[in-house]
């Protein structure tokens, strides 16, 4: 056979093969798809039966569920009717008290009625009583009250008297006592001795000859030392001695530090006297602030501005009565702090009003006002509390006591100010406040004699006995106490003493 043959036949034989086989798989696939579908038809048969079933049990489960529903449905019904009867029955039983309560409100208005008519008519009575007792007596009731209180107060004056003292005296013992006991604590805890420390402004010299290196020639050097110092410089016949005259207390002991400082020298010159002074200067302001830093950690006060402090400590160079200002401000800080721990007030805000009270001292000659005003403007200007701004501005009684700290500060400035050897006055002021607190007890009526003793403490007030009972006596010493707070002024307290007494007199010749 031909090879082109060959390929037909082969070519044939496939062609034939292929027809075989998708005819094959034809029949295969016809097979499968008869197979599936009765799958399908046995899958929804089996469906169907499994729903019916499932319905079956839902519609049996549903009948259960709305007869166990009608059974709760008619014992909700029945409990319901029985709380309509109960409610129903409570109704008819307040609906009784109500109208029993109506009945007993309309009895009370009627017996109110009754006893306001009683009432009136008793007061027709009585007023028509008492208009002829007045017509009978010929007095008014005013009139008769008035009499028989006096009559009273004769008859019984000595009672009346014995009970009054009696009340004064166990009222005023208990008060003394605790009073004595605050201010005892406080003063014996800060007992320390009172010195005057007073800085001189004159200064001392190893000899007259210096007197002349002072003034220099035609004066140049007192002049450049006035001029440098602020000061004036009396240089006269008193042996031993230079006076320093400045309103400043500052000024002055610049003045005096850098006069020390020009002896020790030499060199008197008006060069180096403007170098000395400012050196001077420098070392007073060193002072201060560490006089002002020394004061504020004595006392324990904190946070106060530093520039409070450096106005604080130009006390250390001020005097008040001989009394050194920063030792009296501090002292005070002392015993308002006591003071304030046995009331239970604010023992920092009392501590620090008491150390700042005088403040405004320090610059009362620079600034015009109050030292109490110039000091409230320093601490609001610095930020202070205002606590103690209240604390501090009514120790002499220009503002009212605002809180309970400003009362402990004013206790303890008259503490610290009055107290023997705390002060020195001169004798003119001491004699004028003698005289005036004499007049004063002597302006009222009935006094005969006055004594003013014990320093100005006490004031005896002798009075006529014909013309004054005891209990006007008594009336008369609150009055002159009265007098004295509103028109005098002074430190501490005074005792005003009346004394009445009757003396019988006869000669036997």
């Amino acid at each position: 056979m031909s090879l082109p043959i060959i390929l037909v036949l082969i070519a044939l034989t496939g062609v034939v093969g292929l027809g075989a086989g998708y005819y094959l798989r034809y029949i295969v696939a016809v097979g499968q798809k008869g197979s599936i579908e009765l799958e399908i038809k046995q899958i929804l048969l089996d469906a169907k039966e499994k729903a019916k079933k499932i319905t079956e049990e839902a519609e049996g489960q549903a009948e259960e569920t709305l007869k166990e529903l009608r059974k709760e449905l008619a014992d909700q019904k029945e409990l319901l009717k029985k709380t309509e009867d109960r409610l129903i029955t409570k109704e008819s039983h307040l609906d009784k008290r109500q109208a029993d309560i109506d009945t007993e409100v309309t009895k009370i208005k009627a017996r109110i009625e009754e006893v306001e008519a009683i009432k009136k008519e008793t007061e027709e009575l009585h007023n028509q009583e008492l208009a002829k007792l007045e017509a009978i007596a010929q007095l008014s009731a005013e009139d008769a009250k008035e009499r028989l209180i006096v009559e009273v107060e004769r008859q019984y004056e000595d009672d009346i008297l014995t009970r009054i003292k009696k009340l004064e005296l166990t009222g005023k013992e208990r008060l003394e006592k605790r009073a004595q006991d605050i201010l005892t604590t406080a003063i014996h805890r800060y007992g320390n001795a009172v010195t005057s420390d007073v800085f001189t402004t004159a200064v001392s010299i190893p000899n007259d000859d210096i007197k002349g290196k002072i003034i220099g020639k035609e004066g140049r050097n007192i002049k450049a030392f006035e001029r440098a110092s602020g000061v004036e410089v009396i240089i006269d016949d008193t042996p031993g001695a230079i006076i320093l005259s400045s309103h400043d207390p500052i000024r002055r002991q610049v003045a005096r530090v850098a006069l020390e400082n020009l002896m020790m020298d030499g060199r008197i010159q008006p060069a180096r006297i403007e170098e000395i002074v400012e050196k001077a200067r420098d070392e007073i302001n060193r002072i201060v602030k560490e006089k002002g830093e020394q004061a504020a950690y004595e006392v324990g006060v904190l946070n106060l501005d530093p520039r409070i402090l450096m106005i604080l400590g130009r006390l250390y160079f001020r005097t008040s009565y001989g009394q050194n200002v920063l030792q009296h401000s501090v002292e005070m800080a002392h015993i308002a702090g006591m003071l304030a721990e046995e009331l239970g007030a604010d023992v920092a805000i009392a501590k620090a009003g008491a150390l700042v009270h005088d403040i405004g001292k320090a610059v009362d000659h620079e600034v015009q006002g109050t030292h109490v005003e110039i000091g409230r403007r320093i601490l609001q200007k610095f930020g202070a509390d205002e606590r103690i701004i209240l604390a501090m501005q009514a120790h002499h009684e220009e503002y009212l006591y605002e809180t309970v700290e400003s009362i402990i500060v004013q206790v303890a400035d008259a503490i610290s100010g009055s107290r023997p050897g705390a002060r020195r006055d001169s004798v003119e002021n001491y004699l004028k406040r003698l005289a005036e607190l004499e007049n004063l007890a002597k302006s009222f009526n009935g006094v005969n004699k006055v004594y003013a003793i014990q320093a100005g403490r006490e004031v005896r007030v002798f009075v006529e006995p014909e013309k004054l009972t005891d209990i006007e006596a008594k009336q008369l010493a609150r009055d002159i106490a009265t007098k004295i707070e509103k028109e005098l002024k002074y430190p501490g307290e005074i005792k005003v003493a009346v004394i009445r007494e009757s003396r019988a007199i006869e000669y036997a010749r």
